[in-house]
């Protein structure tokens, strides 16, 4: 029998670091945590400070008895789950299980599965941090109190399989006031005057500024006449010339929010499937005879952009003999470290800047290969020089009117010449030469064009830009944002149209219970702060139960008066117009998971139902009877189809248009860019410009 037991969370760590510690250690996996609440109960006993009340999981007994026979036969247990709140929480339910004094050198821990993290994270273990532990336990009770006195309310007084969460209902409240805003917007006209200048028979674009050096907004059509005829021929004069050098510092390498956000920008991954991704490269990959199984990136659930000074000696080296001397970044930079983050953890990284992802094309899946591709081309870009570009700003004048030229051009591509970071409108820095030019110098206007713009409501959100937003107002904790993401789509409370949120019926009846009855659940400040104070007792600055205590009192009543004065809330059947095909009976519409649909009013005698059909007027090109509709896939992707299916099983992901093609008549449709919608034929090689 081995000398020493370490228990880890994940099988897959626990081959790995066997591998890596030799033959004294036995690294055995708990599968994630062996105790927690009861789920039958809220298993809190608020009259005794807020005791929470543990037992086995279920189906974690046998698990629990093979580490408790381990243990008694090791000389020394070691505890080593993830470095975060969670994993301390982990390891102090099975130091509690295994009778492990939790004040013994009996926790290790280590952001990386790597042989010599590994060896190093043994040589220095520690007792169990009771603090991190008060921390998780303090958010796990707080959210079991919220969660487990509202739920069953809307249970009652709503439909059954409803829920509502601490960070839950923000989310829900930040999605459903965008969607107020968009709903309640008033558009405003406002025009620009767009030009095209020639210097020395090179066009160049402009835009009109202002009059006598002042900017001047453009608001109706009659003001851009009055300017339009103040011009005097088509000669400009250049008055001022201004050129200047900046700078554009790489992003830092990735946190998790940060990474969820890219990974959707770039990759098009949802927020749980990245994390899904990243805890595979964490725990190991099997990359060859040579080394076998072994973490590519650091831990992926990290609030800090820090990076270990091995980690930037080996990308210096590798990026002075890749790009040269000139590419490595300055001394003195400095990573930021947010003010929520959990501790000294680093950023995300590769474990080794050599393994390349060219060099892994043969290991990785491709959804892994494309994640660890983003990971390390942005670890190694922040530790790239900035790139310098020169930037141009000239303005020109006719009768009083200005027109401004700005152009850039880069010096020194820096990190750009790897990476450059995505953003959510999709639009990228280009670069706009500009000719040579002084002041007194003249140009020509070759056309001078107003066109008309009307101001736009703020788009849905995104899951990047909802990820963004959470963690700028500091709602919950990058670790929390996929798993509520999922939830309030699994509840029904919003649907993705067209990658954003849009709230159900379902989700605003829900909203509304809970401004009524829960106004400190939903507020944002109040929620923010709970989360600052939470952050207190990972510090050892605030007492778990006081901050718990100081909320429940006042939830305690807003709970009372739900139950007294909220109504049951009665989501009538509509009809649907029609009759059911099975039995005759009429049809309605009910609400769903996923929104609205058609069942017979005969249920449960009959038990037909039916998707609403969202006919997009187009004439089917297949079977030439039907109509094209709207349809949702398992994953709710939108995609097209004939309405006479399963007779006609035409189908299309991209939308088609109800004009034929000019050049062969046949199916003109959609197709979705980075950059707007392109239109298409489905046969020739016809397409128009994309337009935003």
């Amino acid at each position: 029998m081995a000398d020493y037991l370490v228990i880890v969370e994940s099988p897959a760590k626990a081959k790995t670091i066997e591998r890596y510690l030799g033959k004294k250690y036995k690294v055995k996996a708990s599968i994630g945590h062996v105790r927690d609440l009861p789920r039958s109960t809220t298993g809190i006993d608020v009259e005794n400070n807020y005791t929470p009340k543990y037992i086995t999981i279920r189906g974690k007994g046998p698990v629990l008895q093979d580490l408790k026979t381990a243990a008694k036969k090791a000389k020394k247990v070691y505890l080593a789950a993830d470095p975060d709140r969670e994993g301390e929480a982990i390891a102090w339910h099975l130091a509690q299980a295994l009778n492990i004094d939790t004040n013994s050198d009996c926790r290790v821990v280590f952001n990386e599965i790597t042989k010599d993290a590994i060896l190093e994270s043994f040589k220095n273990p520690r007792a169990i941090n009771m603090d991190l532990v008060d921390a998780q336990q303090a958010r796990r009770i707080l959210d079991r109190l919220v969660g487990y006195n509202i739920s069953p309310l809307l249970w009652k007084k709503v439909k059954k399989g409803l829920s509502a969460g601490r960070v839950q209902s923000v989310t829900m409240r930040l999605i459903i006031d965008r969607e107020n805003e968009i709903k309640n917007f008033v558009p405003e006209e406002y025009w620009s005057i767009e030009a095209t200048f020639e210097k020395g028979k090179k066009p160049f674009e402009s835009f009109f500024y202002g009059t006598d050096k002042e900017k001047v907004k453009l608001t109706n059509e009659a003001q851009v006449n009055e300017i339009l005829k103040s011009l005097n021929g088509d000669e400009f004069v250049v008055t001022n010339v201004v050129k200047k050098e900046r700078k554009r510092n790489a992003s830092p390498a990735f946190t998790t929010s940060s990474l969820q956000q890219e990974a959707a920008r770039k990759l098009n991954f949802r927020a749980k499937k990245t994390m899904m991704l990243a805890q595979q490269l964490y725990e190991g990959i099997d990359v060859g005879k040579k080394e076998g199984t072994v973490g590519l990136i650091t831990y992926m659930r990290t609030d800090s952009t820090r990076i270990s000074e091995t980690a930037k000696t080996e990308s210096y080296e590798y990026i002075k003999e890749k790009y040269g001397a000139d590419y490595v970044v300055g001394e003195g930079k400095k990573a930021k470290k947010s003010t929520n983050a959990q501790d000294a953890h680093e950023a995300i990284r590769p474990t080794s800047v050599l393994r390349t992802p060219e060099s892994l094309k043969d290991v990785l899946s491709r959804d892994q290969l494309r994640l660890y591709r983003l990971i390390w081309d942005r670890f190694v870009a922040s530790q790239m020089a900035p790139a310098v570009l020169d930037t141009v700003s000239v303005d020109l004048e006719n009768s009083g009117v200005y027109f401004r030229a700005n152009g850039s051009q880069v010096k020194f591509p820096g990190f750009m010449k790897l990476y450059i970071e995505g953003t959510d409108d999709q639009t990228e820095e280009t670069t706009k030469l500009l000719p040579e030019m002084e002041i007194g110098d003249k140009v020509n206007s070759l056309e001078i064009i107003p066109n008309q713009h009307f101001t736009q409501p703020p788009p849905r959100y995104t899951e990047a830009r909802l990820v963004k937003e959470l963690e700028e107002l500091g709602i919950g904790r990058p670790s929390t944002y996929a798993p509520t993401l999922d939830v309030i789509q699994k509840r029904g409370y919003v649907q993705l149209d067209a990658k954003r949120f849009v709230p159900t019926e379902l989700g605003e009846i829900v909203h509304q219970l809970m401004s009524e009855f829960f106004p400190e659940i939903i507020n944002i400040e109040f929620t923010a702060k709970m989360e600052q104070d939470l952050d207190k007792v990972e510090d050892g600055q605030s007492n778990w139960v006081e901050i718990i205590d100081e909320f429940y009192r006042d939830f305690e009543k807003y709970l009372k008066h739900a139950e007294e004065t909220m109504e049951k809330i009665e989501i009538k059947d509509e009809p649907a117009g029609e009759d059911c095909e099975n039995c005759g009976a009429p049809m309605v519409y009910k609400l769903g998971r996923y929104g609205k649909f058609m069942a017979c009013s005969n249920f449960p005698d009959c038990r037909n139902t039916k998707a609403i059909l969202k006919l997009i007027g187009v004439k089917c090109p297949s079977c030439e009877t039907g109509e094209i509709v709207e349809r949702k896939s398992k994953t709710r992707r939108t995609f097209y189809g004939c309405n006479n299916y399963p007779e006609c099983e035409f189908v299309s992901w991209d939308k088609p248009i109800s004009r034929p093609c000019p050049k062969c008549s046949s199916l003109l449709i959609e197709k979705k860019l980075k950059k707007g919608v392109q239109i298409q034929c489905t046969k020739c090689d016809y397409e128009e410009a994309a337009v935003q």
